[in-house]
């Protein structure tokens, strides 16, 4: 198993995350946009995501070259974002942006089937090489959020460059999984498997979850600001959260033998709801917000580990890239564009308070969800 390329790789991708997610809003506000077009821009990123995961899955699926698409398309991606360097325009910054996510959406699904693979028989090892893109991220969000109490946002650019270039390079170890069905173990169809009543409505629940954290991943280090905490101090509450998601992955094996894959995922569902209350209504208390952070373990780390294994039995054999692809362009891509619209178009007319509990809401609906239309055997 090649654990340190594989890991290497997770690394830098949530590096990127790490950088990109927390600080691009606060980039943006420094350039003049308004929330609206935050929230539209942010909304861009994701929803190629609907659409660029499928396409790329679809032709590794069908010519079993995932890891060559993999290493193209992040040569690209690289390419694509170094048009942030050529202006600053609202309609400039769109296009790099869509461009930039096309490719960059190709990696991960391809990436996660070919390490389900090399992982094959091992239960809960995703967890442990997953790890090390919570590590990645930390890494990045707490040094950068340094840097910027020193130094301008716009140093944000270069930072997500070098960063691009290194998942680039790390695409260049990893080994092609060895294992390659050709065919499904149940002899379903793609659209089949699809459409099964428990896989739509676990696609219903992560659209909703991920439309949940649209105020979140948008705005709350613009929030913070607001209240007068530090780049330093956003930092740090943004690592605190995949500190507690790297303590999930770590024993994520465990639970799952002792807990059943639906009930972690239900949760989840009922913790963020409470955690987007808590953000939205208590800004001002430092320790709600650190409880608050500590939540993440739940509403991404264990989440996130099940959404994984369940989509990796619910899409079985050829089907595996697409199946990845397909979770990726509901929930995160979707879900997390419908969450960073709404959340740009409440948070200057209704306010952060409302938004947050609109969030809280699409949790609390997707709870009800998965505990109606998902089957405990599931």
């Amino acid at each position: 198993m090649p654990y340190w390329r594989l890991s290497g790789f997770y690394f830098f991708y949530f590096a990127t995350i790490g950088a990109l997610i927390p600080y691009w809003g606060l980039y943006l506000k420094s350039i003049g946009f308004s929330p609206l077009q935050i929230g539209e821009i942010m909304s861009l990123l994701l929803l190629s995501r609907i659409v660029a995961p499928n396409i790329w899955s679809w032709v590794a699926d069908h010519r079993g070259q995932r890891l060559a698409i993999v290493r193209l398309a992040a040569l690209l991606a690289v390419v694509a974002f170094s048009g942030v360097f050529l202006g600053t325009s609202f309609v400039w910054l769109a296009l790099v942006i869509v461009v930039f996510a096309f490719f960059w959406d190709a990696c991960l699904p391809q990436l996660e089937a070919t390490t389900l693979d090399h992982l094959e028989g091992r239960a809960g090892a995703y967890a442990r090489i997953r790890l090390w893109g919570s590590v990645g991220f930390i890494v990045a969000v707490v040094g950068l959020g340094k840097a910027f109490d020193s130094v301008q946002i716009w140093w944000l650019l270069p930072s997500l460059s070098m960063l691009l270039l290194g998942v680039w390079l790390f695409t260049l170890t990893v080994p092609e999984s060895q294992i390659r069905p050709i065919g499904t173990a149940s002899g379903e169809r793609f659209y089949q498997m699809f459409l099964r009543p428990e896989v739509a409505a676990f696609l219903t629940a992560c659209f909703l979850m991920q439309a949940s954290h649209g105020p979140y991943y948008t705005f709350y280090s613009i929030y913070l600001t607001e209240f007068s905490y530090s780049k330093s101090v956003i930092g740090a509450l943004w690592a605190l959260g995949v500190v507690c998601e790297i303590g999930i992955f770590l024993i994520m094996y465990r639970v799952q033998r002792h807990i059943g894959l639906r009930q972690v995922l239900m949760v989840s569902f009922g913790v963020a709801a409470l955690r987007w209350i808590l953000i939205g209504n208590f800004p001002d208390y430092p320790l709600v917000l650190i409880f608050a952070q500590t939540l993440h373990a739940v509403t991404f780390g264990a989440y996130h580990a099940v959404a994984i294994e369940l989509i990796h039995r619910f899409f079985t054999g050829r089907h595996q890239c697409r199946g990845q692809a397909i979770y990726g362009s509901v929930s995160f891509g979707l879900g997390g564009a419908m969450g960073s619209f709404y959340s740009g178009l409440t948070w200057g007319s209704l306010g952060p308070t409302v938004t947050f509990e609109l969030a809280a809401l699409c949790a609390a609906v997707a709870f009800i969800i998965s505990a109606a239309a998902i089957k405990p055997n599931s």
